[in-house]
């Protein structure tokens, strides 16, 4: 699959679309001086990690494919949310794993991340079995 798709800016420009709709081609530098291409429309979605978490796959480097995955997930949920769920992840900055639980099951029912919910909590049991829940900051 992946050298039938790979680079998908080559390949299958048509799949890959800014979150605002605009597709690749509406990406010039004469469409970014009349104000018509935005900040917004730099930003990946999710499908387009999809398809690069597909190709991944299909090149045979699946972390890196369940890294795409997650990212897919992340890129909808807001910012503040993705910076204080970095915060929480960082050893010493939690008292205990319920903070990063919360967090997973805020995820998870709110966002629909499975795969970032389920990375937490995986975080939370290493982070206890480690010890690195002890308040610093």
């Amino acid at each position: 699959m992946s050298e039938d798709i790979y680079p998908l800016s080559e390949k299958k420009p048509e799949s890959v679309v800014t979150p605002r709709g605009l597709k690749l081609a509406d990406m010039t530098l004469t469409a970014v001086m009349k104000g018509e291409v935005t900040a917004a429309d730099i930003a990946i979605t999710p499908e387009t990690l999809r398809l690069q978490a597909k190709i991944a796959e299909s090149a045979g480097r699946d972390r890196l494919a369940q890294n795409l995955e997650r990212a897919a997930e992340l890129a909808t949920i807001p910012q503040d949310i993705v910076m204080s769920t970095y915060e929480l992840l960082r050893p010493g900055r939690s008292e205990s794993s319920q903070a990063l639980r919360r967090r997973a099951e805020e995820l998870r029912l709110k966002f629909k991340a499975s795969l970032i919910a389920s990375f937490l909590e995986e975080a939370a049991d290493a982070y206890d079995a480690r010890g690195l829940f002890s308040k610093r900051y």
